[in-house]
């Protein structure tokens, strides 16, 4: 996991509708940019609605939010649309992203290791400077989390 206070590193990936997004284009706001395993798994699913639920109060603050997965353009445009998820959703089957903020690792799935993103979540300024950093956050709380954390900065 990145530390607070590093730049964050910059991307250009695809989201939900195959447009090419990169980091830096959000220069001047906030950006919520968190990391989750899976579309439609249960956790995923809880933490992406409740992305979408508090969205209007993210909005207030100017600030952006982006969640990534490996999941394909197509994978992302399905889970949008089935939970009206009204965020940006990046498409990172290579890892590019997914690596360079640390969040791929070794997990123990039912005894199994095997190799998955930890659910991480970052706060970035106006300056796309890293000013918190939450790793293994839990699904359903991570959204007000980030919420009560945009008061902070």
């Amino acid at each position: 996991m990145l530390k607070a206070g590093s730049r964050a590193p910059d991307f250009t990936l695809p989201d939900q509708n195959g447009d090419e997004v990169s980091l830096s284009s959000f220069q001047g706001k906030k950006v919520i940019l968190y990391f989750y395993a899976k579309d439609n798994t249960a956790g995923c699913t809880k933490q992406a609605c409740g992305f979408a639920d508090l969205f209007p109060h993210f909005e207030e603050k100017e600030a952006v939010v982006i969640g990534v997965s490996k999941d394909s353009v197509a994978s992302h445009k399905k889970f949008a649309m089935k939970y009206q998820l009204p965020f940006i959703l990046i498409s990172d089957p290579e890892l590019y992203a997914i690596q360079a903020y640390d969040v791929w690792k070794e997990k123990n799935m039912y005894g199994k290791k095997i190799m998955g993103v930890i659910r991480t979540t970052y706060l970035i300024d106006e300056q796309g400077i890293i000013v918190q950093a939450f790793g293994k956050v839990k699904a359903a709380a991570n959204p007000q989390q980030m919420l009560d954390q945009l008061e902070t900065i």
